[in-house]
């Protein structure tokens, strides 16, 4: 029998979040204004599919919630990977507005459970090792968003919308080939003394702060996400949007490795606060400010942050050990970004100026409840800490400073 490699574990797990995510979810957004000017997609239709598509990850996380198994299947997993591919090769077949729909809502829903099978797969092989390697891991989804927008980049000089997603399952169909051998974990390990266990800190109020902020974040993120090519386009002109977010995919890559490396000498919640601080930023520049530069000064800030913002509250939810924390604030998040893209449609008939605003206003919003938690924040699980201990920003005791995919693993089995 062949010896374990954490190495190559980590390559086919990040193949398979690069899958899901970068390109299954996130090529969306590089081919949006190309649907735009060719295939006559108006803007309130392209939040549309949007939403579709984030209604869909929803359905898939409570999937995974609900029916724990479907997160411990190859099965299950490399059947979403086909589905996914299939979607993304089928949006060029047809004009349909309400085929496009279902096609983003079926691709969402794959995405879903690709991503928390990986995940699950992932850390339950790498309990033992280098937590920065769940952190490279957790990179596959910027490499995805790095590598599609390359793709599109190239064909938006000499091809089409339709050549855009057919390469796009191209590079879906490569990067499933590369995850086809993760083979998920029979049953995740399990924490002796789950959050419920009697005991437990009242720590209500930081998860409700944290929850806030998280939900907060699910929404403002996801404009930026979704309009950010298009916005940039419109104001630096060319292509200079699908040449930002390659820059985004390749901040995004090494976030989740960076942000754990900091989280060892900063607690997790200036990090946050931090972290939602810079994107909000990055958010706003290319609506206060045209050029190539900030443009891709603007790619940089939110691509180095959006995975790491991520990491970081569902770090915070595990560490209060709030029952069943990361389900929670995964529903959360996800109910934002179906939000993101409704709450915006009224502001692009001028544009996306306006809903970039209103994006990074909503992170900032995230932002001040992120702040709550440093009023006396229990830096120690079972011990809440009197306000002298409040401004420690050591690393945290064994249990604070648990990987945040590990606490995924527990809370969907």
């Amino acid at each position: 029998m062949r010896a374990f490699s954490p190495r190559a574990h980590v390559g086919r797990a990040a193949a398979a979040l690069a899958a899901s995510m970068g390109v299954g979810r996130f090529v969306y957004t590089p081919i949006l204004p190309l649907m735009h000017s060719q295939a006559g997609l108006s803007s309130s239709h392209g939040a549309a599919l949007a939403t579709a598509n984030y209604i869909g990850y929803l359905v898939g996380a409570l999937v995974g919630i609900l029916i724990p198994a479907a997160v411990r299947s190859a099965t299950v997993m490399r059947t979403s990977l086909v589905v996914l591919v299939a979607t993304l090769a089928l949006m060029p077949a047809t004009h349909d507005g309400s085929a496009w729909f279902v096609l983003r809502l079926v691709a969402g829903i794959a995405s879903a459970l690709i991503f928390m099978i990986a995940v699950s797969a992932m850390l339950s092989h790498l309990r033992s090792h280098a937590q920065h390697l769940a952190g490279w891991a957790f990179g596959g989804v910027g490499a995805g968003i790095a590598l599609s927008g390359v793709l599109v980049f190239i064909l938006g000089s000499i091809g089409t919308w339709r050549s855009a997603w057919w390469a796009a399952a191209a590079l879906a169909l490569v990067c499933a080939a590369a995850a086809w051998a993760l083979t998920p974990e029979p049953s995740p390990t399990a924490t002796a003394a789950g959050p419920g266990a009697p005991g437990r800190p009242r720590t209500d109020r930081w998860f409700t702060a944290v929850f806030v902020s998280y939900f907060l974040e699910g929404i403002g993120y996801i404009i930026a996400g979704t309009f950010l090519v298009a916005a940039i386009d419109h104001t630096a002109g060319g292509r200079v949007g699908s040449g930002a977010w390659i820059v985004v995919g390749l901040a995004a890559l090494p976030s989740c490795a960076v942000w754990a490396w900091l989280s060892r000498r900063w607690s997790r919640p200036i990090l946050l606060l931090v972290a939602l601080l810079i994107q909000a930023v990055g958010i706003a520049l290319p609506a206060v400010v045209a050029g190539v530069g900030p443009a891709l000064i603007s790619a940089f800030l939110f691509g180095a942050t959006f995975l790491g913002v991520g990491s970081l509250a569902l770090g915070i939810g595990a560490h209060l050990q709030f029952p069943r924390a990361v389900a929670l604030l995964t529903t959360g998040y996800s109910v934002g970004q179906i939000l993101g893209p409704l709450a915006v449609t009224p502001l692009l008939h001028d544009g996306y100026h306006q809903a970039l605003l209103a994006g990074a206003a909503v992170v900032l919003a995230a932002a001040l409840s992120a702040a709550a938690l440093r009023f006396r924040f229990p830096d120690h699980v079972g011990v809440v800490h009197e306000p002298s201990h409040s401004n420690n920003q050591h690393a945290e005791t064994p249990q604070g400073a648990r990987s945040v995919p590990s606490a995924v693993v527990e809370t969907i089995a």
